[in-house]
């Protein structure tokens, strides 16, 4: 696998203005922690919020997660300078990546990354995009795109689906049938750019057969992982999203397999009573690689 190769199964929104969330969620065992300086944070606690953030930034207090920063939004009209301030507050504290929502055209995701170099981040400082509106599904291929240039940073896709329904319009549910298109095009999208994409969030804390059912199906649908609201959820979301034992059985002895001495130059065998080609053997060194990562 790629240097590059990080495990995202789980991955917790914070909001930067509460600090015992932002130390608890350090001890938690997620992939990664979001901290919240958009939706969780009302308008007269951004201030405090964006020192807090950049406070929990240089602590290292997260050791062997990533840590990602969702900004604020580019204004319209110039009502006001959050994401200005966001960047400026942030950008020095080193984060893995910054996450920016509302991003719905090729236009805005270029700006983003732009937004990221004239602010000075290090290059290793990576672009995660929101996903969340249907605009923004409409040109998830395009967007996507991006990636090919180095230059915008892109690696992750994040998807907003409370904000997508609305925008949809889309009633009250015990499914996600009304999203599957946009779920899939986004994950078609993602793969076809080399991108990671998360499932968005679920809502009710307290259904857990509920969001199990959700998680069991966002990996059925090729995400990553999931972000995720509360601490509860952080274990279901590990479990779904790694390999199964007999997963890693089988993965096991695809590789073996192909990396036997007499096995050399091998486009198809036989394991386990099954034949496996060189794309299983690729697809059994990433499940092996997610379990290790």
């Amino acid at each position: 696998m790629p240097a590059s190769f990080r495990r995202r199964r789980s991955v917790l929104y914070v909001p930067a203005s509460n600090e015992r969330a932002l130390a608890k969620a350090a001890s938690l065992p997620c992939d990664a922690v979001i901290i919240d300086l958009e939706d969780a944070v009302a308008p007269e606690a951004k201030a405090e919020a964006r020192m807090r953030a950049r406070a929990a930034l240089e602590s290292r207090i997260f050791t062997g997660k990533e840590v990602v920063v969702r900004v604020n939004g580019f204004s319209e009209g110039g009502e006001n300078d959050w994401l200005a301030d966001d960047l400026a507050e942030i950008v020095p504290a080193g984060p893995d990546a910054v996450l920016f929502p509302k991003i719905g055209t090729v236009e805005a995701a270029s700006r983003a990354s732009h937004a990221l170099d004239q602010h000075f981040a290090d290059e290793a400082v990576g672009l995660w995009l929101m996903i969340e509106t249907p605009r923004a599904i409409l040109n998830a291929p395009a967007i996507a795109a991006l990636a090919e240039d180095p230059h915008t940073r892109l690696g992750v896709f994040v998807m907003g689906t409370n904000d997508l329904v609305k925008d949809m319009r889309i009633p009250p549910a015990p499914s996600r049938l009304a999203l599957l298109n946009a779920l899939s095009t986004s994950v078609l999208a993602a793969r076809a750019y080399g991108l990671d994409i998360l499932d968005g969030v679920y809502g009710s804390i307290a259904d857990n057969a509920g969001f199990e059912g959700e998680c069991l199906q966002g990996k059925g649908l090729g995400f990553d992982g999931k972000t995720l609201i509360h601490p509860s959820q952080i274990e279901p979301t590990n479990r779904i999203f790694s390999p199964s034992e007999a997963e890693l059985h089988e993965a096991r002895q695809i590789i073996a397999a192909f990396e036997a001495p007499e096995n050399a130059g091998k486009g198809v065998l036989s394991v386990g009573g099954r034949m496996a080609e060189l794309l299983h053997y690729e697809i059994a060194r990433r499940t092996v690689a997610l379990a290790g990562a």
